[in-house]
């Protein structure tokens, strides 16, 4: 469940990576962001590296953890606020990433999205089935203590991806409740809808977060980069149409009303928490690996108190073993998202991460089609081409102005 990314989110926990997650995660700029070792008292870093925290990058997918596989590469291009704010995954590296291998890489890179593909379908299998579908809370409280078992894991000395640190829960709580959301409301949108709609929803993180950062921070994006989101919000729209129209043949899979209206509530939540948690950057001054280490355990207790009046429970001894064995795969399916995010921020650069970014998007949108049984005719997949090429001209734009922004800072440099 848990990502995207955004870009991704992916399907549940994908929802916050790629939203985290995460689909990818670099500032603004797209550079990485070295940091110094974080030692458990919070000392160890130097005011040189508290300039580099403040560099914000720019979902998907939102998705660290398989949040959103969803759109990380949107996630990824992004963010700039004025300020010195730090988006939601540009911090995940560790104090000492391992040295790069172009075969390791490249390994970490398929595993990473074989995960949020599989993360995505799975996810999807198990909400087919109307005895899981209303128990959304109960499975996103499962993600939640999924990954915070993965990151307790990867942080012991025997694996040092990441030092944790504590926080308050008063302090967390706010950012916790956030969280839920951008996890539950895009995972009912995967319940009603179709896999296709899904994904290319979550292309609307883009926009809307640029949107956001321009009403709070007054962050402006290049005018190309602008233009090109134009047709890419046009392509989501056209999909949304044409993929909730009825259809007189029963094998052809369609988005409901509810589908579209999660989507669009979770398009805003995913949004706002990748927004919200530059500012947590900066206030407990923590990567993203030990806010989610935080975060995961207090927004499961949270659920816990809810879950009762909210969610419909199936009978537990009626539940067919392969859903079982899905769920488990789910929880599997998060924790490879979460550790081999690690190794791909620590080893890609901006154009591998956007590529796998895009590679993940066309892939689980290509599968979706296919699955929903709608023909190559078919009206909205004029709209899938749309949006996608509308996401990929942005991605082409930010690039190159990463490029202008390097060349100038070097040029700055010399004199």
């Amino acid at each position: 469940m848990v990502g995207d990314n955004s870009r991704d989110r992916a399907g549940s926990f994908a929802s916050s990576a790629e939203t985290a997650a995460a689909e990818d995660h670099h500032n603004n700029n797209n550079e990485k962001i070295p940091l110094t070792p974080i030692t458990r008292t919070g000392k160890g870093r130097s005011s040189e590296d508290d300039d580099d925290l403040e560099k914000l990058r720019s979902p998907d997918e939102l998705d660290i953890d398989g949040y959103d596989n969803e759109n990380e590469e949107a996630d990824s291009l992004l963010r700039r606020e004025p300020d010195g704010a730090v988006s939601a995954v540009a911090t995940s590296q560790p104090a000492a990433p391992p040295p790069s291998n172009f075969t390791t890489s490249l390994l970490w890179m398929v595993i990473n999205t074989l995960a949020t593909v599989g993360i995505v379908f799975t996810n999807k299998a198990i909400f087919s089935d109307p005895s899981l579908k209303l128990a959304q809370l109960t499975f996103a409280c499962f993600h939640f203590f999924i990954t915070y078992l993965t990151l307790y894991t990867i942080s012991l000395p025997r694996f040092a991806f990441f030092v944790p640190r504590r926080a308050s829960i008063r302090d967390i709580l706010p950012l916790s409740i956030a969280m839920s959301l951008n996890v539950i409301l895009p995972n009912l949108s995967l319940a009603f809808s179709t896999v296709t709609f899904y994904q290319v929803a979550r292309i609307l993180l883009t926009p809307t977060v640029a949107l956001m950062n321009y009403m709070l921070y007054s962050s402006t994006l290049p005018k190309n980069a602008i233009l090109a989101l134009i047709p890419a919000c046009f392509g989501v729209g056209m999909v949304s149409y044409y993929d909730s129209l009825p259809s007189s043949d029963a094998n052809i899979k369609t988005t409901t009303s509810l589908g579209v209206i999660f989507a669009l509530l979770g398009i805003l939540a995913s949004s706002l928490y990748t927004v919200w948690i530059a500012s947590y950057h900066r206030k407990l001054q923590m990567s993203s690996m030990q806010l989610l280490f935080n975060q995961a355990p207090v927004s499961a207790f949270l659920l816990l108190y809810i879950i009762p009046f909210v969610d419909t429970f199936p009978v537990w001894t009626e539940v067919p073993v392969n859903r079982w064995v899905m769920i488990m795969m789910s929880g599997g399916f998060a924790s490879l998202i979460n550790i081999s995010q690690f190794y791909i921020i620590a080893q890609t650069g901006p154009v591998s991460s956007t590529v796998v970014g895009h590679v993940k998007t066309c892939t689980i949108v290509a599968l979706g089609w296919i699955s929903s049984g709608r023909g190559v005719g078919d009206r909205s997949v004029l709209g899938v081409f749309v949006a996608i090429g509308g996401i990929v001209a942005y991605s082409i734009v930010m690039l190159k102005e990463k490029a202008k922004q390097a060349v100038a800072a070097a040029s700055q440099e010399r004199r």
